[in-house]
C-alpha cells in the first residue's frame, strides 16, 4: 500500500512541466514580469515596457513607470527602470537609470 505513492513520484523526472514551461519564456512575458516585479517593489506604478532585449541568461527590459503623480498631469515625474529576467522568469535585478517629467521635449533621462 505505501509503496504506489513514493514509487509514482520516484519514477518521474523532476520538474519537467516547470522546466518546458520556463524554457518558452516569451518577450512579452517576460515585460510583463518586470512590470510586475517593479510594482511590488517599488510604490511606483508601471506604465510601459520601452524596450525588451533577449541576452544569454535572460532578458533585460526598460519599464517606464510613473514616479511622483502631479497636477496638472503634464507636471508628473517618470522614471525607466533597467529589470533584468532569468529565462525561468525569475528577478535577477532592477535599477532606476533615470528620470524625466512627462512633458519633457528630449526624451533621454536625467541620470
Amino acid at each position: 500500500m505505501s509503496d504506489s505513492g513514493p514509487a509514482d513520484t520516484d519514477d518521474r523526472p523532476p520538474d519537467t512541466e516547470d522546466t518546458e514551461d520556463t524554457e518558452e519564456l516569451t518577450a512579452a512575458s517576460a515585460a510583463a514580469a518586470a512590470a510586475r516585479y517593479l510594482a511590488e517593489l517599488t510604490t511606483a506604478r508601471p506604465l510601459a515596457a520601452t524596450s525588451v532585449e533577449q541576452g544569454e541568461d535572460g532578458w533585460t527590459v526598460e519599464v517606464e513607470v510613473l514616479e511622483d503623480r502631479r497636477i496638472p498631469s503634464s507636471a508628473d515625474r517618470l522614471a525607466l527602470y533597467r529589470v533584468d529576467v532569468a529565462l525561468d522568469g525569475a528577478l535577477q535585478g532592477y535599477r532606476r537609470i533615470g528620470r524625466y517629467g512627462r512633458d519633457s521635449s528630449d526624451p533621454t533621462c536625467e541620470r
